[in-house]
């Protein structure tokens, strides 16, 4: 199990845990009697935009790719899957890793065009008259 008071580690950078920010509040979800009690959902919030830990090209990437999901540079995941405050807290600190291990991932490759081979271009041709032969033969010659 993760220990929450560990740091997240994205890309082999580690996210010091006083630049996290958390919030707990009652959750929907599952809790039997307890669950009008106690304060099992969790939101953690990750300053993106000014955080130092990640340098500034994941940074930048992280901000590029989650441009849309940013609330003033700040990325907010929540969890209330779980019954437990505590499992809660490991649940959003791996989403929180998750997101942005993927946010900060390089560029792909760029693609670079091939030709079609001479033999792929025939056979498709033939594969085309052939088709093109099966269905003239089932027209009618009733005319």
């Amino acid at each position: 199990m993760v220990n929450v008071v560990d740091p997240i580690q994205v890309r082999g950078k580690v996210i010091p845990a006083d630049e996290l920010s958390w919030r707990f509040s009652r959750s929907s979800g599952p809790g039997g009697q307890s669950v009008n009690t106690s304060d099992s959902r969790v939101e953690l919030s990750y300053d993106v935009a000014a955080s130092s830990a990640l340098g500034p090209v994941l940074r930048e990437r992280a901000l590029a790719a989650l441009a849309d999901r940013l609330v003033n540079g700040v990325l907010t995941v929540s969890a209330s899957e779980h019954r437990s405050q505590l499992r809660n807290r490991e649940a959003a600190s791996r989403r929180l890793a998750g997101v942005l291990t993927a946010a900060t991932a390089p560029p792909p490759a760029v693609r670079r065009p091939t030709k079609r081979t001479r033999g792929s271009q025939e056979r498709r041709l033939a594969a085309k008259q052939r088709r093109s032969q099966i269905k003239r033969l089932r027209r009618s010659t009733d005319e």
